[in-house]
């Protein structure tokens, strides 16, 4: 729970689109007017126009969104732009308790919120047809599999056969509601045998690509031919002529669909489903003839695009140096430093917070000794410019997905996946100030806050592979001591460190029997009493001693900055250790060490191997002193 008020989701695609921004203002002023707060689950889909990327593993973030955490569930999927992925969301949904309107197309089983677009777009046909007087119509449809599409265009053959007129006007060009088919719309419609008065376009965009296209072969509009859109889109009114449209009035809707969810919380019919329509509003502008261009005021859009036009390319560049900051990042624990330095041309945000998946250890998703998520979640970021969250909350289960907060006004969160082609980090959530949405550099961001991540995940992986194999060359694979080259490279480091005269110590120690070990009881019974004295010896190293097997039966100690008393100590450990494996093995054999000690002062000169040419001379003698000693 965030705090006491009602909690809204608001699942949806692109909200960062201008179309959807215009939504998620209208959709943050209902909230705040009706004191909730709104959890916005972002999705990018696919990114890209050309070579299409990012789509994959993003929605593999609904398998971690606890539903029953809040009070009601607002579903827009109109932006949704990846193959399935609509219908994956939808079906994630079903599986929630509390009330869910739909607000753009009807779902099954979900409250209804949509607008009417057949009567919409009547009166745009009707607006030509009655008040302009025009016969010869032309349509751009949206691409015909998508349903909206197919509802605007049976609506305009509906019209037309009801005026007496062909059904498909003087021809029906099938576009992509984008920017892309514009020049092939203009060859169809300037190519046919009756050219058109008027076209119907089935959304804005469209309806810009064929005028420019026109405008470019000097054809004039709605002097030579007359255009209409569809949606009232900003880019619509900006655009000159400004786009006759329909308009789909987002207040409305938005007022509209809290009112329902917060209807159907405490009603006992939350899942009996409710349909409401909003009828559409027509914008009779410049584009179909209604309005003439006012070039004074035209003058002043023009200035005002040119205001956000530089501000673009000032927080493109700032956006340049940033993710070039970016990549000198060499720990996850630069990152928070890098983004809230960096972090500035989105917007204001009061609160941003990186949570990554956790595994049943702990271990984060971006190391790669991580396995697989546990449902729990570790903040890497953690930014809050108004304190008013607690960090002591370490973890985050799926109920926490947000952060308890002190404050009870209402909150606006986005959260959105961070993920990689090969992998899901976790997730993001910022909390902007005021009403304002962040904007497409937020989206970068966290496309290269995941990028960072899994180059940093690829370097541990490449470092600990490294130091693994390092290791292995450097470790005795028998009784994972130093090999005698691991001791000689440690212990070598650590005279070379020495910067003035200390007292060091170095020990040979000596298995006694081994060879009979072998012959009466086998070579695996050896290499178990090998194990055994290494253990013991590797116990005794209390002091920041560097033991090792030097091989076979043999072992080296190096202990730097010593003195007579370790000394003493490892000596009486060694035996009492010995003694006691003894007992608890309860071997037919019992096992020894001998070993022989050196205790000299040197500086950093000192020669290892002269030390150890004493201590081993001092062991043979102690083992050749023993009673039935036995090789």
């Amino acid at each position: 729970m965030i705090n006491s008020r009602k909690t809204i989701a608001v699942f949806g695609c692109c909200f960062t689109s201008r179309y959807r921004v215009s939504l998620s203002h209208a959709l943050n002023t209902a909230a705040e007017e009706q004191g909730v707060n709104l959890v916005y689950i972002n999705f990018l889909g696919n990114i890209g126009n050309i070579n299409v990327q990012y789509g994959l593993y993003e929605f593999d973030l609904l398998d971690h969104i606890d539903l029953s955490q809040f009070d009601g569930i607002i579903y827009d999927g109109e932006g949704y732009n990846v193959e399935g992925m609509a219908e994956k969301v939808i079906q994630a949904l079903r599986k929630a308790t509390c009330p869910i309107v739909s607000i753009s197309n009807y779902v099954e089983g979900f409250h209804n919120l949509y607008f009417d677009d057949a009567v919409g777009q009547r009166m745009m046909i009707e607006h030509f047809l009655d008040h302009h007087h025009f016969t010869k119509l032309g349509y751009m449809a949206g691409y015909l599999t998508h349903p909206d599409a197919q509802l605007r265009l049976h609506e305009f053959r509906t019209v037309m056969r009801e005026h007496g007129l062909p059904e498909d006007g003087v021809g029906v060009f099938e576009g992509d509601f984008w920017f892309h088919k514009g020049k092939e719309a203009a060859d169809f419609f300037l190519s046919l045998p009756q050219r058109p008065e008027a076209v119907v376009c089935a959304n804005d965009y469209m309806a810009i690509a064929l005028a420019s296209e026109f405008r470019r072969r000097g054809i004039f509009v709605p002097e030579d031919i007359a255009v209409s859109g569809y949606d009232g889109t900003i880019e619509g009114q900006e655009f000159i002529p400004h786009l006759t449209s329909v308009t789909r009035e987002r207040l409305d809707i938005a007022k509209t669909a809290i009112r329902m969810v917060l209807q159907f919380c405490d009603s006992e019919q939350k899942n009996a489903e409710k349909n409401i329509h909003i009828a559409p509003r027509p914008i009779y502008s410049q584009s179909c003839g209604c309005l003439k261009v006012d070039y004074r005021s035209e003058t002043e859009n023009i200035n005002r695009i040119y205001d956000v036009t530089r501000e673009l390319l000032h927080n493109l560049y700032d956006a340049e140096s940033s993710l070039l900051n970016l990549n000198r990042v060499v720990s996850v624990r630069d990152l928070e430093r890098t983004f809230h330095k960096n972090a500035a041309n989105f917007g204001k945000y009061a609160s941003f917070f990186l949570m990554m998946h956790a595994d049943e250890n702990g271990i984060p998703s971006y190391d790669s000794d991580f396995t697989h998520s546990s449902g729990n979640f570790e903040p890497l970021i953690w930014i809050d410019n108004q304190g008013k969250y607690d960090r002591r909350e370490q973890g985050f289960c799926r109920q926490k997905l947000i952060p308890h907060s002190s404050s009870d006004a209402p909150h606006i969160y986005y959260i959105m996946s961070i993920h990689c082609a090969e992998r899901v980090f976790g997730y993001s959530l910022v909390e902007m100030e005021e009403r304002e949405i962040f904007n497409e550099y937020y989206n970068m961001w966290m496309i290269n806050l995941a990028v960072t991540l899994e180059q940093l995940l690829k370097s541990d992986r490449i470092n600990k592979l490294i130091n693994k194999l390092e290791d292995i060359s450097i470790r005795d694979a028998l009784t994972g001591m130093f090999n005698r080259r691991g001791f000689d490279e440690r212990s070598r480091e650590a005279i070379r460190s020495i910067n003035s005269e200390r007292l060091v110590c170095t020990m040979v120690i000596d298995m006694d029997g081994l060879k009979h070990i072998n012959d009466v009881y086998g070579h695996h019974e050896g290499d178990r009493a090998i194990k055994a004295a290494a253990e013991i010896i590797t116990k005794c190293c209390e002091s920041g001693e560097i033991a090792g097997r030097a091989g076979g039966d043999e072992f080296y100690v190096f202990a730097p900055d010593y003195t007579e008393g370790k000394l003493l100590r490892f000596v009486s450990n060694l035996r009492k250790y010995i003694k006691q494996y003894n007992a608890d093995a309860k071997k037919s054999y019992e096992m020894d060490l001998s070993f022989g000690t050196f205790l000299t002062m040197t500086d950093g000169s000192g020669r290892l191997d002269d030390f150890l040419r004493i201590s081993d001379s001092r062991m043979y003698e102690q083992k050749q002193a023993k009673p039935n000693r036995r090789k």
